[in-house]
């Protein structure tokens, strides 16, 4: 029978899983032992990867020990996502055989960053959660999990995606690991909480950071013809991650699924389904017994978060109907053709060649385009947030009849010095345009819902005519010929 290691997010410990524990335990789960995985989150120099180090061992002990028995299941939370990764990632790249996992239920993980990483580093969260650690917040947890951070950038590329030139090592799938992915859309209720919230998010983590269904592009400037600047990253997934997107939970209640918890009493009406729903879906992930089970999972999970998209439009001049709205994050690295970062650019995004400000155009900046955030340890590293339901439903239909509803991006960067500049020589205020999304095409309809894009854009460097010349020097003339 199986056991089940459950490992917590960025500021907590395993106390916060007793009630899931309970859970699991009072409904005659196949579990004869639950293991409760601490780590130190707290301290300034434990990273991720240190993390998921040393749980390797500790996991490796407990096994020959015969303490914790191969093959078990995981359950983790929040940042527990990102160390689970970099475990698998590191301890069994190559020889997924040997790995004692079957089944990782992920409670609103925090795969692609949370935008509070910023704020547990401020001052704000030295406050709120450093009084009990010295004033330490984990900076260098938080800097893994700061949105677009060069980590997820690295850890994206060894599990989920495949960059041009990257291996071919898989995790996920029957050979491997089978994921599921739970996260709540609802807001925070307390007062001092409520700072925290962002529709489309649980709180803490944005349900696009949560999927594990990540894409990734190359967008290489020095091609000329636009239909072949981009390049389409492959995908080291056998099959999309079962997403459920849980409309009456938030980042603390998503472990409680009894919210036996009295802190987990997120302080707004909830229907005996809605309440019994969390449940449900983890005790059906742990019961999954191969791919054909995971794809019946992954199309009931799809329902299951349209569902919670729809409510959006149930009423949509409700306080709350933008948390059930779709979002969509790209994660941007900007480098020139040496490969070195950019970190001063511009990116833009229009709905047609020309820029002008058509009724599309005009929408877009004011209801689609949300948040941009700059990577605090490299500026060439960018995160945009986008309103997918507002694209959708509000930019497209803004289209004149007969028009291609697409959204183009544009990229500007300042000038590298007095003799370099980008796209064109002795041109500092020379930019790129391309179209990345077109709404009628399913070919080229790249942007997803309730997804993080990681997207690598290539500007080529072109010297001005200073930097070589050639000089005619004056004819010559042997001595013994004058």
């Amino acid at each position: 029978m199986p056991q089940v290691l459950i490992v917590h997010g960025w500021s907590d410990t395993s106390e916060s899983f007793l009630p899931l524990a309970r859970f699991l335990a009072a409904n005659n789960y196949q579990a004869q032992t639950l293991w409760l995985g601490d780590y130190i989150s707290m301290e300034d120099d434990v990273r991720v990867q240190d993390v998921a180090i040393r749980m390797a061992e500790v996991i490796e002990q407990r096994i020959l020990s015969g303490e914790l028995q191969a093959p078990f299941d995981m359950i983790v939370h929040s940042t527990g996502g990102l160390v689970a990764r970099a475990w698998l990632t590191t301890r069994y790249r190559g020889k997924m055989g040997e790995c004692p996992v079957k089944r990782l239920v992920m409670l609103a993980p925090a795969n692609f960053g949370s935008k509070l990483a910023a704020t547990g580093k401020s001052m704000l969260g030295r406050l709120v959660k450093g009084l009990k650690h010295g004033f330490h917040t984990g900076t260098s947890m938080l800097n893994d999990l700061e949105l677009s951070s060069p980590f997820q950038w690295e850890l994206a590329q060894r599990d989920v995606l495949i960059a041009p030139g990257g291996d071919a090592h898989s995790y996920y799938g029957e050979n491997g690991v089978l994921p599921f992915v739970i996260v709540g859309t609802r807001g925070y209720s307390g007062l001092l909480r409520q700072i925290a919230n962002e529709d489309g998010s649980d709180g803490t983590v944005r349900v696009c950071a949560a999927n594990l269904n990540a894409r990734g592009v190359t967008i290489d400037f020095r091609e000329t013809d636009p239909d072949k600047m981009m390049t389409t990253w492959g995908s080291r997934l056998e099959c999309e991650v079962p997403l459920a997107v849980l409309p009456t939970r938030t980042h603390g209640s998503i472990v409680d699924p009894e919210r036996d918890d009295d802190a987990n009493d997120d302080g707004f009406n909830e229907t005996d389904a809605e309440k019994m729903q969390l449940g449900q879906l983890i005790l059906r992930a742990l019961g999954c017994d191969g791919m054909q089970s995971y794809r019946a999972i992954l199309k009931e999970w799809n329902d299951i978060s349209e569902a919670t998209a729809q409510r959006a439009k149930a009423d949509p001049d409700s306080p709350t109907a933008g948390s059930f709205h779709q979002y969509m994050q790209v994660n941007a690295y900007v480098v020139d053709d040496h490969g070195k970062p950019v970190p001063d650019y511009f990116l833009e995004f229009f709905s047609n060649r020309d820029r002008e400000d058509d009724p599309p155009n005009v929408y877009l900046h004011a209801n689609v385009l949300e948040d941009v955030k700059k990577n605090s340890q490299n500026e060439a590293l960018r995160n945009l947030y986008f309103d997918r339901t507002d694209l959708v439903d509000g930019y497209y239909p803004r289209f004149s009849a007969g028009a291609n509803p697409v959204l183009y991006m544009s990229v500007y960067a300042d000038a590298p010095g007095a003799n370099v500049s980008y796209f064109a020589p002795d041109n500092p205020s020379a930019q790129g345009m391309v179209p990345i999304h077109l709404e009628g095409d399913a070919t080229r309809r790249w942007l997803k819902r309730n997804t993080t894009h990681f997207v690598q854009i290539i500007l080529p460097r072109r010297p001005g005519e200073r930097v070589f010349r050639l000089v005619d020097y004056p004819h010559w003339t042997p001595p013994d010929e004058r």
